[in-house]
């Protein structure tokens, strides 16, 4: 184990201190994704725009708070589509960069931190749109709404440990990435993402309490439509992360020399 976890370390060093190339592979990515387009990465904005007003619009009631259902949703969603994009495309990773991994000597955790500057960058834009549909609900900015820069960071931090466990997952298991796929689709309706939880049982308290993805939601979620740090969920959320981090090492010392043969 102490062998596994030096040579995780060591292939993490050495990608940090290939800082440059990681980052620019995500922008050059980003940059390819909407090559020619007229709008250009500006359409993830407009993709999310889209899809959260129409949801509000669609799903709002009379007896609804505006302001804090609009909150609750758009706030749910950035999180979500970040969790969601970030875990499915995590599963065919390392098989996507097969001609780098067989054709370098590239760390394989560029790889994780190239994929994790894609996902950071795309949530930037969803951000910008959840902060326009905030003020534009009339949900006013205070002091509080910083209270979720903790938990942003926390979901930042556990961003690569998550894409390391998903990224060899699939490079063992190719089936996972369906597998997860269909896992990830059926989460959006048993996460609290559109709907909030009152204290209902059957499998509206199972699907809140017991799934991961509602404390990851709520860290930053909470500060900003209640005002109350969620020191639970940031709890629950920070021994998740310390979880996905203590498997990937292992996994990164164990097996990133084993990849090339299973790609």
């Amino acid at each position: 184990m102490i062998a596994a976890l030096n040579g995780a370390f060591d292939d993490i060093s050495k990608a940090m201190r290939l800082h440059r190339v990681w980052i620019a592979l995500a922008h050059e990515d980003i940059g390819d994704q909407h090559r020619r387009t007229t709008l250009g990465p500006l359409w993830m904005l407009v993709n999310y725009l889209a899809f959260i007003g129409t949801f509000i619009f669609v799903f709002k009631t009379k007896d609804t708070d505006s302001a804090g259902y609009t909150a609750y949703a758009s706030i749910g969603l950035v999180v979500w589509f970040y969790l969601m994009e970030m875990i499915s495309l995590s599963v065919p990773l390392f098989s996507r960069e097969a001609s780098f991994i067989q054709g370098t000597r590239l760390p394989l955790f560029v790889y994780v931190m190239r994929l994790t500057v894609q996902c950071v960058i795309r949530a930037s834009y969803s951000v910008a749109g959840c902060i326009v549909i905030l003020l534009l609900s009339g949900l006013g900015i205070s002091a509080e709404w910083l209270l979720c820069v903790p938990g942003l960071l926390l979901i930042v931090l556990a961003t690569p440990a998550i894409v390391t466990v998903f990224a060899f997952l699939g490079a063992f298991f190719p089936d996972a990435q369906f597998i997860v796929g269909n896992i990830m689709r059926v989460g959006t309706f048993l996460t609290p993402v559109f709907w909030a939880y009152h204290g209902q049982g059957g499998i509206q308290n199972y699907a809140y309490h017991w799934n991961p993805f509602t404390y990851f939601l709520e860290v930053v979620r909470a500060p900003i439509a209640s005002g109350d740090f969620p020191m639970h969920a940031f709890a629950v959320t920070a021994y998740i992360s310390l979880a996905f981090w203590a498997v990937a090492l292992l996994l990164l010392g164990g097996y990133r020399k084993r990849v090339v043969f299973l790609i």
